[in-house]
């Protein structure tokens, strides 16, 4: 009997699988740990707010949604380069409510296609 090729095929058996097995162990006991380690963590935390703590209605009700139309804001003109907290009506100043409130609607006449009036 050849020695040397038992000797490989045993090695080729441990690697092939008492490795992955150990490998598969360690896997499992980092898992083990990382689940400790959160409850450990989460124990420590405040827990979830009582009733008494949860957010209320004002006591003029339910706030309802505000739609109306807005003027737009002009361009300002000049020779330098605009940048945006320079421009007007985007958070740094307000615009002016419109006159009109109705929205616009559709054209009854068009297809309803992109470019078609």
């Amino acid at each position: 009997m050849d020695n040397d090729t038992t000797q490989l095929a045993l090695s080729g058996a441990v690697v092939g699988g008492v490795v992955p097995f150990l490998v598969g162990i360690v896997i499992v006991g980092a898992l083990i740990w990382a689940v400790w380690w959160g409850r450990r963590i989460r124990s420590q935390e405040p827990g979830p707010p009582r009733p008494d703590e949860q957010p209320r209605l004002p006591d003029s009700g339910p706030v309802g949604e505000v739609r109306e139309r807005r003027e737009p804001a002009e361009m300002p003109r000049g020779n330098h380069r605009l940048t945006s907290h320079r421009l007007r009506g985007h958070g740094n100043s307000s615009t002016r409510r419109a006159a009109n409130q109705k929205p616009p609607t559709w054209n009854e006449n068009g297809g309803g296609g992109p470019g078609r009036t």
